[in-house]
């Protein structure tokens, strides 16, 4: 059976009663503005009439653009990037782009064949979530001029800008809150030391410690992964060498609820025996019992400003800062005085 021909842009100006360059204006969210809303109404009455589908491949071959973006993500699965996604999703939409996301499962090489594959593709540009520190992003492609945009990691290079939170700032706050009830002991749960997040969240907890409890030992458990499972071996491993600890500061949530594992595998109550507080406040943070006391970061903010940022870099300004978000701390019921106090 024969196709039936598409229907051309032409055909859509001639149903439309307008010159087809209208035609293209009024179907592009880019450039939708420049006609009036009942112009733009009555040609895409008339696209959706004909059953007009624009022709991806040739405009790129016309413009140059894809007008798809690549979203890099470590775990597609981790409740931190829904509402980050939503932000970068509004963002692009409104200017025409198509966001592709891309789980990297955190393994180096999936991280490397998908982004050559995404340049192949010829995305107009990326927003990369799965930085490591010694690994910079842009150095693995250096005869690729694609804007790249990092988000919520960094790398050592400075080549590439990121948007980010004041994360050394956030587990501060967290540390302050509990000197506050009185703790005295206590330990910090770290993120890996070959991730930003793992490193400015060590360096916050030293600098907490330091300032206001001077001479305190610092203990650091470091875990092997964002996970429950690691921070539940790290906060037993923990409790088995300082067993005076009163108080633990996780570096994300997920290693918080490992910790709250690893006290009722103890015989622990929480807060009763061992404050807890997390990073991030995801969507199970208040519905884990007991609540999670936490630091709360602005995630569909942070996946705007990366939106933002990219398009900035795509428009040919010139972007080398890095944006930094405040945190927020949200008080709920895994902190408390600790008994002898």
């Amino acid at each position: 059976m024969k196709r039936n021909a598409p229907v051309t842009i032409k055909q859509v100006a001639a149903a439309a009663g307008v010159h087809y360059s209208t035609v293209s204006r009024a179907l592009n969210p880019a450039t939708r503005a420049k006609v009036t809303p009942q112009l733009a109404e009555r040609v895409t009455a008339a696209a959706r009439d004909l059953g007009y589908r624009a022709n991806a491949a040739a405009s790129t071959l016309r413009t140059r653009q894809s007008k798809i973006i690549g979203f890099l993500v470590p775990d597609l699965g981790s409740l931190l990037f829904p509402q980050i996604l939503v932000g970068i999703e509004q963002e692009l939409r409104r200017a025409g782009y198509m966001t592709v996301v891309a789980d990297t499962g955190n393994d180096p090489q999936q991280h490397t064949r998908i982004i050559s594959g995404l340049i192949e593709r010829q995305v107009d540009g990326l927003i990369v979530a799965t930085a490591t520190l010694r690994k910079p992003v842009t150095a693995q492609w250096p005869g690729e001029h694609i804007p790249i945009v990092l988000l919520n990691r960094t790398d050592d290079s400075g080549l590439t800008p990121a948007v980010l939170h004041d994360d050394q700032s956030g587990i501060g706050m967290a540390v302050a809150h509990l000197i506050g009830l009185g703790h005295r002991h206590i330990a910090h749960i770290a993120g890996p030391s070959f991730l930003s997040t793992g490193r400015a969240r060590r360096r916050g907890f030293r600098l907490a410690i330091d300032e206001r409890l001077a001479g305190a030992p610092q203990v650091i458990a470091e875990a092997t992964h964002y996970s429950r499972e690691a921070g539940r071996a790290a906060c037993l491993g923990v409790l088995a060498a300082h067993p005076q600890t009163t108080a633990i500061v996780a570096a994300n949530d997920l290693l918080a609820i490992g910790c709250y594992d690893a006290l009722t595998e103890r015989g622990l109550a929480c807060p009763g025996d061992v404050s807890v507080t997390g990073y991030n406040d995801i969507a199970l943070a208040d519905v884990v019992r007991p609540s999670l006391t936490t630091v709360q970061l602005n995630h569909r903010e942070m996946g705007a400003e990366a939106a933002r940022l990219l398009m900035a870099l795509m428009a040919g300004e010139e972007r080398s800062a890095d944006i930094v978000l405040r945190p927020t701390l949200i008080v709920r019921g895994s902190t408390a005085s600790p008994r002898a106090a």
